[in-house]
């Protein structure tokens, strides 16, 4: 079952992969420590397409001294058609350091329609292949379906967030996978929460936040404002104890709190300041504890556009965020208005907009890079462990890609990166640099989720 076609033999020698190669001591270690990233994982999809072709995930050169920078060197075509391959993540982290043995080097691929799940080995990191499929009737089996979030959780573990039931209506939970990849049952109880998103665990802090989205069988077909006034999306963050696996708070954003997705503590895993978009709302809540209960407060607000063709203002619609692992800058992606925003969150409760890169989207006189046209937002984000190199994709959902930006379908994603100057706080687009997933050989596809061999700034966490 290996990758198919493409085999390209230019040996970063610097990057061979070590078996303690786990993650880092801590995160200024990462910084430190990591070389500079020049692989990315890569997932493709042709799901809502016309294309009669299966999902993959691809390998990106990243190197700029390479001969086929900037160009998908290999690809792992999956079994099946139909997957929705979405959030992917690593089997180990730096959670681990402290299991002998372990290693960073399987990527765990789920499929968001399909609830099928692929790990795929790394250890030939130019060449990676897809070494064992979970069936989705092993993950029915549990009364689950729809996997997104992929977080290696101590001990080797994984751990996969889960949006809805087997049949694909709510509640959501969590699936637990064991280190060889076998299906070990629910980490939660059936009907401890009713909607599920993201989630983020902060060991130290015994605290797990877990955020909304809606049942599969609510976004699956499309985004419908019916659907959000009937109650159908969610608006609230649940703060789980993490070692009773019990939820201990809920907090309700309300109505300037609509669709909480992506959650982010700091890296630091001391601290107890995490931060969570508002995707509809288009909002961002800084999290933090007072006297013993969580809290959520509104610290960012962006506001919704006019535009000709919308019969209501577009929100931003705030779809991906990271935080820098120094824990100095978060950046989040607002896909509808074609905008990346930097904030300097130094002061955690007063985040201050540092710097901001418009290019794709609705709002943006940037609709081309290299002659190549920008047929959507900025979406998918991912920071170099430096800080010096963001990197997005632009596709968020196959059936939202249809309706907002149709003619991604039809031209393929990008992938797209910005230079960033800790130091000053900038960001600047690197004209030079495009992948281009529309030229891929079975046809366009769109590209989504980004990840190191080394770690990256949304899937490393510490004991």
């Amino acid at each position: 079952m290996g990758s198919s076609s493409e085999h390209h033999s230019h040996a970063h020698g610097e990057h061979e992969h070590h078996a303690s190669d786990v993650g880092y001591a801590t995160p200024q270690a990462a910084i430190e420590q990591a070389a500079r990233e020049t692989i990315g994982y890569v997932s493709a999809l042709y799901v809502g397409t016309d294309l009669d072709a299966r999902d993959m995930l691809t390998v990106v050169d990243l190197d700029p001294d390479s001969e086929t920078y900037c160009e998908i060197i290999d690809r792992i075509e999956m079994p099946v058609q139909g997957d929705e391959l979405h959030h992917f993540g690593w089997n180990a982290c730096s959670s681990s350091c402290h299991v002998e043995g372990a290693q960073r080097r399987y990527l765990v691929v789920p499929g968001n329609r399909s609830s099928r799940i692929h790990i795929v080995d790394t250890d030939d990191r130019e060449n990676p292949e897809l070494v064992k499929v979970i069936e989705p009737e092993e993950v029915f089996e549990h009364d689950l379906s729809a996997p997104h979030t992929v977080h290696c959780i101590p001990d080797e573990k994984i751990m996969i967030s889960m949006l809805g039931n087997a049949d694909g209506d709510l509640p959501g939970g969590f699936l637990l996978l064991d280190s060889d990849f076998e299906v070990e049952g629910r980490w939660d109880t059936p009907g401890d929460i009713e909607m599920n998103y993201d989630f983020w665990y902060q060991p130290r802090r015994n605290v797990m936040v877990s955020s909304e989205w809606a049942a599969p069988a609510t976004y699956q077909p499309g985004f419908d404002l019916e659907d959000v006034e009937a109650g159908k999306y969610g608006q609230k963050l649940h703060f789980w104890n993490w070692e009773d696996r019990t939820v201990e708070q809920t907090i309700d954003l309300g109505e300037e709190g609509m669709v909480p997705l992506e959650v982010r503590f700091l890296h630091s895993p001391d601290s107890d300041h995490a931060y969570v978009g508002a995707a509809l709302s288009s909002n961002m809540f800084h999290l933090y504890k007072e006297d013993g209960e969580w809290q959520a407060s509104k610290v960012i607000d962006v506001e919704p556009r006019e535009h000709e063709d919308w019969d209501m203002p577009v929100p931003g619609l705030i779809t991906d965020v990271v935080i820098s692992m120094d824990d100095q800058y978060l950046f989040f992606s607002n896909w509808l208005h074609g905008e990346v925003r930097m904030y300097d969150i130094s002061d955690r409760t007063n985040p201050r907009l540092v710097d901001t890169v418009s290019v794709g989207g609705l709002f943006s006189d940037r609709q081309e890079v290299n002659g190549r046209t920008i047929n959507a937002g900025p979406q998918m984000l991912q920071l170099s462990l430096d800080g010096e190199r963001l990197y997005f994709t632009t596709s968020l959902y196959s059936t939202w890609d249809n309706q907002f930006f149709p003619a991604e379908g039809e031209e393929g994603s990008v992938m797209l990166k910005v230079d960033v100057d800790p130091r000053k706080g900038t960001m600047r687009l690197d004209e030079d640099f495009l992948v281009d997933f529309g030229e891929l050989p079975d046809g366009p596809a769109r590209a989504h989720e980004i990840r190191w061999p080394e770690g990256d700034c949304t899937s490393d966490i510490w004991m």
